[in-house]
């Protein structure tokens, strides 16, 4: 009997992963043309699930949309005794919350409020909730583009993923989401500090192809955020806002490069060789809604050098601790922390909501134009500081708890 129903549900989802696969009966949409249609998906019973976590040892999950009520997240692994408070959650938050001349005219307060895992001002071991309300959601400016696929957004391929998608906002493929996760970074930022005073400091490295010259074993975060655009360089800072402001007034957007650097992190964190923790970052840094490409030390500039000009020499101190001559590598030896400061950039595109006119299709196939609605950042880059830096917090302290659970023998 078990044979026969195992073959049955082998049949029927032939080609189609088993967690991928819509509700009985959801209708296709239209516009996306698949040989195996027939009008109907199959008929197993296996709801379709995102991959709204992250981590192994530190596991966070986060839920909301857009502009559904609010946002939230769930952090799990975190021993007991770590200090937490809201303030620090708070801060990291107006970090990466709209307004202000040069990003989205959204007003979010962006107030944490601890649901559980916290008592007297420490973690209890259990589950730590975070709750942040949306009190400035605007559903209603997306009515009038529910049925068409925006350029640059998820629209399209939601619908081909699942079949149904939020049609408020981007839904969980929006930036909004990244707040949970920069109020569990904002967690994870104080216990690396507290436990082996590790510094971590992000800014914007790069506009527009104009790059900035910053010194990642230097950079301080109060220089960070003297700068409206959250480029320590003054000179250049400047620049980057005069070419913001330009594109905001053209109706236009964008890109350029966070740069983030981790000052203190010892050698011997990460694992070869799937859980490098350059692979690790990686898929964190990559996870981020625009976040287009990454790079780890030096990083493209490696490509065209010899072995000779490129390898970082070790050498040690009068006290006989190793470290490297340079850091070329970021940090990084075989995807295990070297002991040096572990710094990368992470590459965003063009904020893909513009005000100038731009041409798509409908669910019927039917050609379109329309112009972008709806309070969008005309570059995304100084908020996304934040959310980068959150991003290698998390990172860290999984691999941090990697190595406690599996230290070298001992003897």
């Amino acid at each position: 009997m078990w044979d026969a129903f195992a073959g049955r549900i082998l049949h029927d989802i032939a080609g189609h992963p088993c967690n991928a696969l819509p509700i009985r009966g959801a209708v296709r949409p239209t516009a996306i043309s698949d040989p195996r249609d027939t009008g109907i998906w199959p008929r197993i019973h296996y709801i379709p699930c995102m991959s709204n976590s992250f981590g192994e040892y530190l596991r966070i999950t986060t839920w909301g949309e857009s502009h559904g009520p609010g946002i939230g997240v769930v952090i799990d692994g975190l021993p007991a005794g770590v200090p937490v408070s809201i303030e620090t959650i708070a801060a990291d938050l107006a970090r990466r919350r709209p307004g202000g001349d040069l990003a989205s005219s959204r007003k979010e307060p962006d107030t944490p409020k601890i649901l559980s895992g916290v008592l007297d001002g420490k973690t209890l071991g259990s589950p730590l909730a975070i709750w942040i309300e949306s009190i400035d959601a605007r559903p209603q400016d997306y009515d009038e583009m529910a049925d068409l696929y925006r350029p640059g957004h998820a629209d399209f391929t939601t619908e081909a993923r699942y079949g149904h998608r939020d049609r408020r906002g981007g839904g969980r493929a929006s930036a909004r989401e990244t707040a949970a996760r920069v109020a569990a970074g904002a967690v994870c930022r104080v216990m690396l500090a507290r436990e082996y005073g590790i510094e971590i400091v992000g800014w914007v490295d790069e506009l527009s192809g104009n790059r900035a010259e910053i010194d990642p074993s230097t950079v301080e975060s109060e220089a960070v955020e003297l700068s409206p655009v959250r480029c320590p360089a003054l000179a250049t800072s400047s620049s980057f806002v005069e070419q913001i402001e330009r594109a905001r007034e053209a109706g236009d957007s964008l890109g350029g490069w966070v740069g983030v650097v981790a000052r203190g992190v010892p050698a011997g964190w990460g694992d070869p060789v799937f859980a490098k923790m350059k692979s690790l970052l990686g898929a964190a840094m990559l996870s981020i809604p625009a976040a287009m490409a990454l790079e780890l030390g030096d990083g493209i500039a490696a490509t065209g050098r010899t072995g000779s000009e490129n390898n970082d020499s070790f050498t040690s101190d009068e006290s006989g601790t190793i470290h490297q001559r340079t850091n070329r590598s970021g940090g990084m030896q075989g995807g295990i922390t070297s002991g040096a400061p572990l710094w990368l950039r992470v590459g965003f595109k063009p904020t893909s909501t513009i005000g100038t006119t731009q041409e798509t299709v409908n669910r019927s196939g039917d050609g379109i134009e329309f112009e972008g609605k709806g309070r969008h950042d005309p570059c995304v880059l100084p908020r996304a500081v934040a959310i980068v830096e959150a991003m290698m917090a998390l990172v860290l302290v999984d691999r941090m708890l990697a190595r406690r659970a599996t230290p070298p023998a001992s003897g």
